[in-house]
């Protein structure tokens, strides 16, 4: 038997992570450390500290990677992205429902092609982690082969990834269509190969209500239920258009959600994008069952499709994650898409503070997956994921960063000024996923 200890690194620099949500226990909610360091062993969380403390706890053949001069945080976790729609993004011209018929479904169709998946998938998982991001929930396609290589590029990237097939048996071009047995099937068979394997976790993904017969919503709910620490993931009440279809195919439905809840599909680790037209009563379900919210607003606001209402959402104690939505979301940006959320959030009379918005991009992710004790701060035990963040990335963020006196300033020019250019280095389970 092996007696040689972990490996053993740390990283030094400014650094923040946060304990609980700032809108709820601001100023108790984060802990800032103008010069901290970080112990990682093993890949996961050793301690955390003021450098004058941690340095003297450190083995005298460690030194800290030096990153003073730049800011740490956990990093980001993205609650919806598509995948198979980075090749359309920034296409022009429609809402949601035409977005499908004219971008969507033609680019998801070309994933049939298991090389034209791999090398998707690959782009996709470097992209995610060029930008700080080391979680996501991520839509795959219909093919099986799809989600085959969505897994085995984050496999190779020990990324955290949920992602699953998509069920759609009816509403939708022949060719992406299944039925509700060979989707139900396929699904078990993904289930199988790679639910709980290394850090990846299989989402049943219906992908929404329109695009699934009953029956296959039916056998999605089921199969959400059947496995332990399965998860759930579809769009609702995003488009006007959408809910009015929806209000046509299930009449009997009180509203939109309803028809999830019928099937079975709302609870613990079930994720929703979008929520925009939903009332008080669908929140109040969707806290009451554990379901979690993605707020999208590149994407609300690229498609034209609404406001999302964040301050019901937090009074009514529903989970919330930020999900990028690409690709009618706009960037892989999680700073970009905090930067649209301020802006949606203004436009409907609320205020997003920055403290509040890096916690959804961090801990509110990750507690918005039921991931809270494995990722989204640096508690120890904790997986370490962490993204470096260079305030001095672009002229113009240097020249406003030396206009600042507070970290609550300096973080808000960080999520309105900053892209991929601000992310110094992304690190997976402490090692170096990604360097500019």
């Amino acid at each position: 038997m092996s007696c040689t200890p972990p490996p053993l690194s740390a990283v030094r620099g400014e650094i923040l992570h946060f304990l609980s949500d700032p809108a709820v226990d601001s100023p108790d909610a984060w802990e800032h450390f103008a010069d901290g360091v970080l112990i990682i062993r093993d890949g996961h969380v050793a301690e955390l500290g003021p450098a004058a403390d941690m340095r003297a706890k450190l083995p005298s053949d460690i030194t800290p990677a030096d990153q003073r001069g730049r800011l740490i945080m956990p990093g980001f976790v993205d609650t919806h992205i598509h995948y198979a729609q980075t090749d359309i993004i920034a296409s022009y011209g429609e809402q949601l429902l035409a977005w499908l018929e004219k971008y969507t479904f033609p680019a998801e169709a070309r994933f049939a092609d298991t090389a034209h998946a791999a090398t998707v998938a690959n782009f996709f998982c470097d992209e995610l982690l060029k930008n700080g991001t080391t979680t996501a929930m991520a839509f795959a396609t219909v093919h099986a082969s799809s989600v085959d290589a969505l897994f085995g590029a984050a496999l190779k990237r020990r990324m955290r990834m949920i992602t699953g097939k998509v069920l759609m048996d009816r509403h939708c071009p022949d060719f992406l269509r299944d039925t509700a047995e060979s989707g139900d099937a396929e699904s078990r068979a993904l289930i199988e190969r790679w639910h709980g394997r290394d850090r990846l976790l299989y989402a049943v993904t219906p992908r929404f209500a329109p695009t699934s017969t009953p029956e296959q919503m039916d056998l999605a709910g089921r199969l959400y239920a059947e496995h332990p620490g399965l998860y759930l993931q579809s769009h609702v009440a995003e488009n006007r258009g959408e809910v009015e279809w929806i209000a046509q195919l299930y009449p009997e439905a009180r509203s939109y959600l309803d028809v999830y809840d019928r099937f079975g599909q709302l609870g613990e680790r079930s994720v929703y994008a979008h929520c925009i037209w939903l009332d008080r009563a669908d929140r109040e379900r969707m806290a009451a069952t554990g379901s979690a919210i993605s707020f999208c607003p590149t994407s609300n606001l690229f498609l034209g499709s609404g406001l999302f209402d964040l301050e019901q959402a937090r009074e009514l104690g529903v989970r919330v994650g930020l999900g990028t939505d690409v690709g009618a979301g706009t960037s892989f940006s999680m700073l970009q898409t905090l930067n649209e959320a301020y802006k949606v959030l203004q436009l409907n009379g609320q205020r997003l503070s920055a403290e509040r918005a890096f916690h959804l991009a961090t801990l509110g992710g990750a507690r918005s997956l039921y991931l809270d004790d494995r990722i989204g701060n640096f508690l120890p035990g904790k997986e370490a994921d962490y993204v470096v963040l260079d305030p001095q990335a672009t002229p113009l963020m240097a020249r406003r960063m030396a206009n600042t006196t507070t970290l609550a300033e300096r973080l808000f020019v960080l999520m309105m000024l900053g892209d991929d250019r601000t992310v110094a280095e992304t690190h997976v389970m402490g090692k170096m996923a990604w360097r500019r």
